[in-house]
């Protein structure tokens, strides 16, 4: 195959990896966890317990992630996190006690912390430089797939396979299809020019403008994942009615990216994140006042800002701090994120257990402190 037909498969091959990487460990407990308990002999909430400590193990891991990257590329550390997902899922697939199971999940955390997202996006900037916001976007659009597949093709496995033959087929996936094409189709990290690693990350204002404003997108999201079927029929909608305006979550996440996608790319990446940390308070407001009828608006609203903060999270590092330290920086500025999103779940179900309404007014307030802090973000000298 011609050096041109192979770059042309990177994106391809890139978002694949993110679909299988997120289908099998963010989206995978929801829909595994009760089997998986039951098979092991505990109950659902130590499954989620065990959730909660694997974004532990992913946030103290992702710094290291990223100074792997900017040291020895993307392909590698793609290549290396399939391995340990591979490993966490056969883990769990063999678990018949529930501590077994609890390695299991925390390994899946280590994979998270090094493997989703962020590799992806240095292989792009390595590339592309300063141009990766549209591979960036288009990489983020198949990503969005793993949420949008994840749960009915684990649900699909399950009922075929059993729960734990749906994790050995996940493991296969990454060993049997991740990492082949990983291997003949990734650069190395010498690739399109790396700068080396300068190891000089530093926080200043604007790193930490962008820490918080992604923790905040990290926590509504995380909530609203675990919370927002419950908080729909809160607003008055039947349990099925629920599910499905739920699902409008997901398609918006994926519109917007197409239409991002799609877009002449000449706007501000920082205007595109401050309209985006508005779209889920404005879908809040129109389900509150709506009432029943409009209570899908807080679905595609959280959606559509979610889709949009999911491309920033790798845009703007790039746009503005430049591509030198790209992996380390981007790493760190989403390390807090992954700290606050464990808590996200508890959190938010004790406020939604008192009112649907104080709860929109929580994740909205958040949203309102993430606008706030793109005011002031300004590209570093000389770029």
């Amino acid at each position: 195959m011609s050096r041109v037909a192979v770059s042309r498969l990177i994106i391809p091959v890139l978002g694949l990896g993110m679909i299988v990487s997120f289908g099998s460990s963010y989206y995978l407990l929801g829909v595994l966890a009760e089997p998986l308990a039951a098979g092991v002999g505990t109950t659902p909430g130590v499954v989620f317990t065990a959730l909660s400590g694997a974004f532990l193990v992913s946030a103290a891991l992702s710094p290291f992630g990223g100074r792997w990257i900017d040291r020895r590329g993307g392909r590698e550390v793609l290549s290396a996190a399939g391995v340990i997902f591979a490993v966490a899922l056969t883990l769990l697939g063999l678990a018949r006690d529930p501590v077994v199971m609890v390695a299991g999940v925390l390994m899946l955390g280590a994979g998270m912390g090094v493997g989703l997202y962020g590799p992806a996006y240095a292989v792009l900037v390595a590339l592309h430089g300063g141009a990766a916001k549209k591979p960036i976007t288009a990489v983020s659009l198949l990503g969005a797939f793993g949420g949008a597949l994840g749960w009915p093709l684990t649900l699909l496995m399950i009922e075929t396979v059993g729960w734990r033959g749906a994790c050995f087929v996940w493991a296969g996936a990454h060993l049997l299809l991740c990492l082949p094409l990983y291997g003949a189709v990734l650069p190395d990290g010498r690739a399109g020019g790396r700068p080396p690693a300068s190891g000089r990350v530093r926080w200043d204002g604007t790193m930490i403008r962008l820490a918080v404003l992604f923790a905040g997108a990290w926590w509504v999201a995380t909530a609203m994942s675990a919370h927002l079927p419950r908080l729909l029929t809160r607003l008055g909608l039947s349990t099925a009615d629920a599910a499905l305006a739920a699902g409008l979550m997901a398609g918006a996440a994926i519109a917007v990216r197409l239409v991002a996608l799609a877009a002449p790319g000449r706007g501000s990446p920082v205007a595109a994140a401050r309209a985006a940390t508005l779209l889920h308070p404005f879908g809040a407001l129109i389900a509150f006042v709506g009432g029943k009828g409009s209570a899908g608006a807080v679905a595609l609203g959280q959606g559509a800002g979610n889709g949009l903060l999911a491309v920033a999270s790798g845009v703007l590092p790039l746009h503005l701090f430049g591509r030198e330290d790209y992996g380390a920086r981007q790493a760190l500025v989403l390390t807090p994120a992954r700290f606050v999103q464990a808590a996200a779940p508890a959190l938010y179900g004790v406020v939604l257990d008192r009112s649907a309404g104080l709860a929109m007014l929580l994740s909205s307030g958040v949203c309102l402190v993430m606008f706030a802090m793109t005011f002031g973000l300004r590209r570093k000298p000389g770029l």
